[in-house]
């Protein structure tokens, strides 16, 4: 069984950084129409990464999934023709009008993936990708295990992507208003401000309060390492792992944690073997606490205290002194490290020194016996990551007989080359060992000899010689690789029904293309976007299986409730007990 793992980059060193790290794919935001506005990338750096990535068979993929107006589908049509050109893998969409222009065989033949931002929780919803023709489905970070074993079960030749590490949207992904609503900021558009981080009180239709100033939408960040097992037991074939804004540290420790946990029970998509000296520690790197979200149930995946990092857990405040404290677990902390603890928010501090257990802080802050030590900034795993090694080589096999010599590298493809002309040799087994010995001086190449196997005696040759025949050799094996890669293509999409007869504003419609493709495939759109045109009546800010009945404890409770900002505008909150599900409204006039 072989699954991909799907690292994030933020630009071309992460990207790299990924690669190099066992990341089978990476998926990066182009100049422009990512969902993360705040990481563009060049065409020039994006055909740098593929030139790198393909080298080992690892995919590239370019997220162009925001809305886009009639112009812009325009410029995204040209945009996709290049990213095609400079061989990216695949296209990561969310508007309708890219699926308007392929229809119509205005694209590239480059695969189609459906973005989570199509929302894309139901299977009713997936199969209609599946019948359109798409190659690949990314689900809601809302199904469960069932729901998604459901999924892939009558998805066989359709390719389910599934994420399973990074930061959470607290809202189904591509049916949040809220930001567009509150600041002109659109999520659909790629400029979410991110008010779901924001504190807000929790208040009755009588004006009881049953929270002040929590960030009562924050949620902790998706882990699910431990079921990565039943994952691909589903049959699954992406595990994505979110965080294009996110630095290197991050990458390293992420994407070389996964790529160990997977190998435990699938194969890589891409070819080379990851050498390194490093072990990752997921609690170290940039996490708001871990949740595994509805994977297998309902759990408590907020925290109202801080939409910060808090990292490592690393004990209770056993005691303190005039300047240091001491804490009841005995973890080792260093000087330089960053601690934080909870007040009214959370509050941090450098180590100035340790001595024994007693732990000087830069300025001591006011903290009590009892209180919870994390460490969101480890300065000895720090160093210890900037001078890991990370190296990814590809595995190659030498043959050598009267014919000349045959080099075979891990994904079959095969060169042969004739032996370069020299002298008998006066020592024969020393001439041998010395071709053997300077032939497998790969150095800094893409390659390692796994098997090395001399069938003839071989003429003396200068070591110059040799060196210069083996860089050859290996030139050509690389050109022979790339020639072979395995790039996919995007056939042509069948007419099929959609799920809905009829769609409002959470169609996300912008332009004239979507509403055209809506229509063509029996649905009709009743309202634009919100983005450009907010309704009139009470309409749904966001949708979301995080639900403040059940985090207080009170799901039987008839009362009516508000989210109140912190400028005292309410939202009314609207429940769906069947479903177990919350909806934030506009705001009564």
């Amino acid at each position: 069984m072989k699954t991909e793992l799907l690292a994030p980059a933020k630009n071309k060193q992460t990207a790299i950084t990924a690669i190099n790290c066992g990341a089978d794919a990476v998926y990066i935001g182009a100049s422009n129409f990512g969902a993360r506005k705040n990481a563009p990338n060049s065409l020039s750096d994006i055909k740098e990464i593929v030139d790198y990535a393909h080298k080992f068979y690892v995919k590239v993929f370019v997220t162009l999934n925001t809305i886009l107006t009639d112009s812009e589908l325009q410029e995204a049509k040209e945009l996709i023709r290049k990213l095609y050109e400079i061989g990216v893998d695949a296209l990561i969409i969310q508007d309708f009008g890219i699926l308007e222009l392929a229809k119509n065989g205005e694209l590239p033949p480059i695969p189609l993936h459906a973005s989570t931002q199509c929302d894309n929780r139901t299977l009713e919803k997936v199969i209609f990708f599946k019948e359109l023709g798409l190659k690949r489905v990314i689900l809601a970070r809302e199904l469960s295990l069932e729901q998604i074993r459901e999924i892939t079960k009558k998805l066989k030749n359709t390719e389910i992507e599934v994420f399973v590490h990074g930061a959470l949207c607290v809202s189904y992904s591509g049916q949040c208003y809220l930001s567009q609503f509150i600041g002109g900021r659109s999520a659909n558009r790629g400029e979410c401000a991110q008010p779901c981080r924001k504190k807000y009180s929790l208040v009755d239709e009588n004006g009881k309060y049953l929270a002040k100033n929590k960030h009562l939408l924050s949620l902790k960040d998706f882990n699910a390492s431990k079921h990565l097992k039943k994952l691909c037991e589903t049959g699954v074939k992406s595990f994505k792992i979110e965080g294009r804004l996110k630095d290197e540290t991050y990458i390293k420790t992420v994407v070389s944690y996964y790529r160990n946990e997977l190998d435990k029970y699938s194969s890589k998509t891409s070819s080379g073997r990851v050498i390194t000296d490093f072990k990752p520690v997921l609690e170290k790197s940039f996490n708001r606490g871990f949740t595994e979200y509805f994977l297998t149930g309902r759990e408590k995946c907020f925290n109202f205290n801080t939409p910060k990092s808090l990292g490592e857990k690393l004990g209770k405040v056993k005691n303190t002194g005039k300047d240091f404290f001491e804490l009841d677990s005995g973890v080792q902390v260093n000087a330089q490290d960053g601690l934080c603890f909870m007040r009214e928010d959370l509050e941090g501090f450098m180590v100035n020194k340790v001595i024994g257990r007693k732990i000087f802080p830069n300025r001591m802050p006011a903290l009590k016996t009892g209180d919870i030590i994390y460490r969101n900034f480890d300065s000895q795993y720090e160093k210890e990551i900037q001078s890991a090694k990370f190296l990814r080589k590809i595995t190659v096999d030498v043959e050598i007989s009267q014919d000349g010599i045959t080099l075979t590298d891990e994904d079959k493809n095969r060169i042969k080359l004739e032996l370069p002309q020299g002298e008998t040799p006066q020592n024969q087994q020393r001439a041998n060992e010395t071709f053997i010995t300077q032939f497998k001086k790969t150095g800094e190449s893409d390659f390692e000899i796994r098997n090395f196997n001399v069938n003839c005696d071989l003429p003396f040759l200068p070591i110059s010689v040799i060196n210069e025949f083996r860089r050859s050799a290996f030139e050509r094996l690389m050109a022979e690789r790339l020639k072979n890669y395995p790039r996919k293509i995007q056939n042509s999409l069948k007419e099929t029904i959609f799920p809905q007869q009829e769609m409002d504003y959470r169609a996300n419609v912008l332009n004239e293309s979507a509403k055209k493709f809506y229509l063509d495939h029996y649905c009709e759109v009743k309202e634009p976007a919100f983005e450009a045109e907010q309704p009139a009546r009470q309409a749904e800010l966001m949708r979301t299986k995080h639900c403040l009945k059940y985090a207080f404890d009170i799901c039987q409770s008839p009362v009516k409730l508000f989210l109140e900002d912190e400028k005292g505008v309410k939202f009314p909150l609207k429940f769906d007990c069947k479903n177990c599900e919350m909806a934030i409204l506009t705001p009564e006039k």
